[in-house]
C-alpha cells in the first residue's frame, strides 16, 4: 500500500510544487503525493523552469487550498515554509515534518531551493547520493 504525503507551503506556488514533482519523479510507485497552500496563489513560472532543467515537468500542476485536504488521511505532512508550519491544520495520525526553506526569488534561488528539497527527499526516501 502506498504512503500518502501532503506537502504544504503558503502559496503552493513554488517550494511545495517542486517537492511534489521531485517525490513523484523519485517514488511514484510507493508514494501518493499532493501539495497545497494555506493561501494558494498560482504556480510560479520560475518553479516550472527550475524543474524543467532537471527533466521534471510540473507545468500542469495547479495551486490548491489546504482546506480541500482537511478530511483526508495522510501518513506524512511536510511543511516547507515557516508560515505554513504555523498555520497548518492538524491531520490526525499523520507524522509531521518541517523543512524550513527560503522563499525563492530569481532563478538562481529557485535552483538552490530545488536542490535542497531534492537532497532532503533523497534522505527521506533513503536514496544513496553519489
Amino acid at each position: 500500500m502506498k504512503k500518502k504525503i501532503l506537502i504544504l507551503c503558503t502559496g503552493n506556488s513554488a517550494r511545495s510544487q517542486m517537492a511534489e514533482g521531485l517525490f513523484r519523479a523519485k517514488a511514484a510507485d510507493v508514494i501518493d503525493v499532493f501539495s497545497a497552500g494555506t493561501k494558494p496563489k498560482g504556480l510560479n513560472p520560475l518553479a516550472v523552469e527550475a524543474m524543467k532543467e532537471i527533466g521534471i515537468d510540473i507545468s500542469g500542476h495547479t495551486s490548491k487550498d489546504v482546506a480541500q485536504f482537511v478530511n483526508q488521511k495522510f501518513d506524512v505532512v511536510i511543511t516547507v515554509c515557516d508560515n505554513a508550519k504555523e498555520s497548518c491544520p492538524v491531520f490526525a495520525g499523520a507524522k509531521t515534518i518541517h523543512w524550513s526553506t527560503e522563499d525563492p526569488i530569481g532563478l538562481d534561488s529557485f535552483r538552490k531551493v530545488r536542490n535542497e528539497l531534492n537532497h532532503r527527499i533523497e534522505k527521506f526516501l533513503d536514496i544513496p547520493t553519489a
